[in-house]
């Protein structure tokens, strides 16, 4: 069992906390919100993580994301969630994290939070966690936007994404 701190819109604690429990994540009140983390992973050697989500999830079942993540927990700040979800999802630690965007999706109740983390893990570490992910990949730049651009990505995770995505096809367009 899961439990949020809550968060008025300008993510100011307000003392609720919320029990999650599968899907109830929408029936959080009206004008309280949640923290999410979304964790880009980068490898040493440029590469980027995909993983594929379990078929059991209640958002996104099935899908390939460019994203580790999830709900920050009660007590925990956006980036000790995020640290905890990467190690948790997919084994792995990063050595430097950049906050790309900060969001909030009112029909979902959340603020998320984006990162790049950057690691110098071998890549052979992913360690997948059950009921969470079934499957990973790692891709270059060109096969992330790739990714990206594909009708099976996870739009909502590139929007979250979109200054560094245009900044890595800017890059891309240069080199």
């Amino acid at each position: 069992m899961e439990y949020w701190d809550l968060y008025d819109e300008n993510e100011q604690p307000t003392g609720e906390v919320w029990q999650r429990e599968w899907g109830n994540f929408r029936d959080v009140t009206q004008g309280r919100y949640h923290l999410v983390v979304d964790i880009l992973l980068q490898a040493a050697d440029g590469e980027y993580l995909l993983t594929k989500r379990h078929p059991d999830k209640d958002v996104y079942p099935g899908y390939w994301e460019a994203s580790a993540g999830g709900s920050v927990l009660k007590g925990e700040g956006p980036l000790e969630g995020a640290k905890r979800e990467l190690q948790e999802e997919t084994g792995m630690v990063a050595d430097t994290w950049e906050e790309i965007s900060v969001t909030r999706k009112d029909s979902s109740h959340a603020i998320y939070h984006s990162y790049l983390a950057k690691t110098s893990q071998d890549k052979d570490s992913v360690r997948l966690q059950e009921g969470e992910t079934t499957d990973y990949k790692w891709v270059d730049a060109r096969g992330l936007l790739d990714y990206v651009h594909s009708e099976g990505a996870i739009q909502s995770h590139n929007l979250r994404y979109a200054t560094y995505l245009k900044e890595l096809e800017e890059k891309l367009k240069t080199s």
